[in-house]
């Protein structure tokens, strides 16, 4: 057996790749066990190392020192990590079939109408449908090569550069907001039972709950998939039968068009209810009018005229 090495702060450090005001901060925490002493000097073991490294791993994926320092004590108490990392490793791992592709400059320039447009790239990398290889100037990875194929054809039909990235970008705030209720739903509904405890799930939960995010990764897409053709096909539809059959589509119920009243209709408003409250009053009134002259519709109409009249 090789005897137990022995670091000062400073070659534990260097060792692990963290800072000596790091390495203190962590024991302040209760995340690194306190030294040995000896004397004058600290001294630190390959445990203290293994845990520098199992901490570093745990920040690069995404975990909160708090979240941590709960996972190492319940470590500590007997309780695996090995679990715990699978999941989420499944977490992180990809979401899409879809391979990573590459493209030169002078490709992407002539897939795109073969002007240079150094803007353009430059949105496209903002965005993070390009993305640029260390050390090689003149390609690009292409996270979704389905995306970019998309792009290339909205560009070829007509649509200006700058009017896809705007596109897209609009476009992910409801997509965004689409990816977080359904994890909201399946975390209510689904792995509430794994992740609302006060300690992390013991190797076979963490085991069962990285099964559940492989059987559920692609329902999403293909409701996402369902309800957009379902979708399309209505507006489509709607959108095609206006133009051809020449009526104007209906103003939408979200737009204001302003109506002229006589001011001494304002003024009595104003008195009544207050200058803030007057388009409230009279959006009020109308509705009130539209209900009543419906009802009176209605009680004109047989057989409910009658049935009143019987009542009478």
């Amino acid at each position: 057996m090789r005897p137990a090495v022995e670091y000062r702060i400073e070659d534990l450090a260097h060792h692990s790749g963290a800072t000596v005001r790091t390495i203190r901060a962590y024991q302040d925490r209760g995340l690194l066990p306190r030294p040995e002493r000896r004397g004058r000097a600290n001294v630190y073991t390959d445990a203290h190392l293994a845990r520098l490294r199992q901490i570093a791993d745990l920040l690069e994926r995404g975990f909160t020192l708090a979240s941590i320092k709960e996972l190492l004590e319940a470590w500590d108490a007997g309780r695996g990590l090995g679990g715990v990392l699978g999941l989420v490793a499944e977490v992180d791992g990809p979401w899409t079939d879809e391979k990573v592709g590459r493209i030169t400059r002078a490709e992407l320039d002539e897939r795109f109408g073969g002007a240079p447009d150094d803007a353009a790239v430059e949105d496209a990398v903002e965005l993070g449908v390009l993305e640029r290889i260390p050390g090689r100037a003149d390609e690009f990875l292409v996270p979704s090569p389905q995306e970019l194929a998309v792009a290339a054809e909205l560009h070829a039909a007509g649509v200006p550069l700058i009017a896809i990235s705007g596109h897209l970008r609009e476009l992910r705030i409801h997509v965004e907001y689409i990816a977080s209720r359904f994890l909201d739903f399946t975390t209510e509904h689904v792995f509430a039972r794994y992740i609302g405890g006060h300690l992390p799930p013991t190797d076979d939960e963490a085991e069962e709950a990285a099964d559940l995010v492989r059987r559920l990764r692609p329902l999403a897409q293909q409701t996402v998939d369902a309800e957009l053709a379902r979708a399309m096909r209505m507006f489509a539809t709607r959108h095609l039968r206006e133009h051809l059959g020449g009526t104007p589509p209906p103003t939408s119920l979200s737009e204001e068009s302003p109506v002229a009243l006589p001011a001494t209709t304002i003024q009595a408003v104003q008195q009544l209810v207050g200058t803030e409250n007057v388009a409230a009053f009279v959006s009020a009134a109308a509705e009130r009018e539209i209900h009543t002259r419906k009802l009176d519709e209605l009680t004109a109409t047989p057989p409910y005229a009658a049935g009143l009249d019987e009542l009478a």
